[in-house]
């Protein structure tokens, strides 16, 4: 991936800083991998999660240190994305008569408050649509690569980045409020809702493809390679290759994201149309 001069001014670096607790996942029988695997990629407001009991911080360390070399590296690249896609959906909305807010990027380590509770770094990167906030604690990655079988590249950051800020883009656009209200009307099953899920996190994926298509197009930042490692990390975390390895069944019903097949299909799409009005992924998956 070749780096430019851009920067999004917008990265709440935290990291360092003190603010994070030695938390641990206790209660549901469900162990940290489990939990990461679940929550990944969450599209609606994850605090049903965040805070119902089953995460719990140990508090404050107060321990501050200096931030390496490479870990400031890394907040220069994260800052350098976040321009990239203030700079392209800025562009976006304007060719659509909308305008385009950007969100703030949380970088944190172990734990940290959010708008919609504590966030720990075993949920996985999450976008917070109460206070419009992206959090990533940088050290998932390193499981991304070593329990999912996805080999970690700088564009493998900015596509989670950017599946990320298409769940924000949901947000301004209404959809995340519109998934949110059938969530919580209560009319719906587990399955149907899960279905619902599925059309989000997918239509996530597609903003990601129009993201590095349309970015690519005016800063020219992608090299070989880049878009398989997106698609790797897509793969990665589909439905199915997570409870494969996880429980070593698949059941379909359960799927809240989108099989690896069906993430792969909707990252290409929106990167080969560079068109957002071509990612209806309810219309075409809610039939």
């Amino acid at each position: 991936m070749r780096w430019t001069d851009d920067r999004g001014g917008n990265v709440d670096d935290r990291r360092g800083s003190g603010g994070g607790g030695g938390g641990m996942i206790v209660g549901g029988g469900l162990g940290t991998l489990i939990i990461a695997a679940i929550v990944f990629f969450l599209g609606g407001d994850p605090s049903g999660i965040l805070n119902s009991g089953s995460i719990q911080s140990s508090g404050n360390t107060g321990e501050r240190r200096e931030l390496t070399a490479q870990e400031k590296q890394i907040g220069e690249m994260v800052d350098m994305m976040s321009g990239w896609n203030t700079l392209t959906w800025d562009q976006i909305f304007k060719e659509n008569g909308m305008t385009f807010s950007e969100p703030r990027i949380v970088l944190f380590e172990s734990t940290t408050n959010s708008g919609c509770g504590t966030a720990q770094s075993a949920m996985g990167p999450f976008y917070c649509p109460a206070d419009q906030k992206i959090y990533m604690d940088m050290e998932f990655f390193s499981e991304l690569q070593q329990r999912f079988g996805a080999k970690v590249t700088e564009f493998t950051v900015a596509y989670v980045l950017a599946h990320e800020m298409g769940h924000h883009v949901q947000t301004l656009l209404g959809t995340t409020q519109k998934v949110d209200a059938l969530r919580r009307s209560g009319r719906y099953s587990e399955a149907e809702m899960n279905r619902v899920s599925v059309a989000t996190e997918l239509q996530a994926d597609f903003y990601a493809g129009v993201w590095a298509k349309r970015t690519d197009d005016s800063k020219k930042i992608l090299e070989p390679g880049d878009i398989q490692s997106a698609i790797d990390a897509a793969q990665a975390v589909g439905d199915d290759n997570i409870q494969r390895r996880a429980q070593g069944y698949v059941n379909q019903e359960s799927f809240t994201h989108g099989s690896s097949a069906q993430r792969k299909e909707w990252f290409m799409k929106g990167y080969n149309t560079g068109d957002i009005r071509q990612g209806d992924t309810f219309n075409q998956l809610l039939k």
